[in-house]
């Protein structure tokens, strides 16, 4: 989980429309691509088509996407193409970007230094569809304070920070992954997580989630849930029938590429 940070009338819709994802006021993109750069996170690969950058014309490119504040205050929309060769970070060894281009390792935790000098702790993770290494604020991570009707304690909340494994009583075991589409990782198909806002636990159900760093498919009983997780799935379609926000997360039934007009 990732806080959202923007709002989606701030998005760069002039630059969306530029390369054909939106139209008028309107998104040609699926709901977790809009809720990825809401929260920071970048979009899953788009097909992008007749595009013109500094004069050159480009036919066809596949990138993520993302947004990122401007000196103005506005967001600035920033393309991340797939690359041949990754982009080598000045903070990583040798050892540890090939551990993580090879995929022997989920990510990397460093401390960064910003302009005024002031440390923060960082994840690092490699997105080995774009090729390109990811760096996450753990500040910006939005932990769970409950998965499937169980309380985290301090210290899972603090594995889950750092983007290491997390088992829960029932055998749910997650992880938080920037790569991911949902910011998240699971031995299960889906689960709830629940936050505490304003005194009360607001849910939120992801579905198709995928497998853990490691492996290559779900195991069978992925889709085998607790008693509690149908207990809080209850108290999520609860809190959907009350009109509160922040409740369900759409499940993957779009496909993996966008063309210019935004059809799938």
């Amino acid at each position: 989980m990732i806080q959202q940070l923007y709002e989606q009338r701030d998005l760069p819709i002039e630059d969306l429309r530029k390369i054909g994802l939106a139209s008028g006021k309107d998104i040609h993109m699926s709901n977790d691509n809009i809720s990825a750069l809401l929260s920071g996170r970048r979009t899953e690969i788009l097909k992008l088509s007749d595009l013109s950058y500094e004069g050159h014309h480009i036919a066809e490119l596949e990138a993520k996407l993302s947004v990122k504040p401007q000196r103005n205050g506005e967001l600035g929309l920033l393309v991340h193409p797939i690359y041949k060769q990754a982009p080598h970070l000045a903070f990583l060894s040798i050892e540890e970007a090939e551990s993580l281009e090879k995929g022997e390792v989920p990510n990397i935790e460093k401390i960064m230094y910003d302009e005024e000098g002031i440390p923060k702790d960082v994840i690092v993770e490699f997105d080995q569809e774009t090729k390109e290494f990811i760096v996450i604020d753990e500040a910006r991570i939005l932990v769970p304070d409950r998965i499937n009707g169980e309380y985290l304690s301090l210290d899972q909340k603090e594995r889950y920070r750092k983007g290491k494994e997390v088992e829960m009583s029932d055998g749910t075991i997650v992880q938080f992954s920037a790569t991911e589409q949902e910011g998240i990782r699971s031995n299960k198909l889906a689960l709830i997580a629940s936050v505490l806002i304003d005194g009360g636990l607001s849910f939120v159900l992801y579905q198709g989630l995928n497998y853990l760093f490691g492996k290559k498919q779900h195991d069978e009983d992925a889709d085998v849930y607790s008693k509690d997780y149908y207990t809080d799935l209850e108290n999520l379609e609860q809190q959907e029938r009350r009109g509160e926000p922040f409740a369900r997360q759409p499940d993957k039934q779009y496909s993996r590429t966008y063309t210019r007009s935004g059809s799938r």
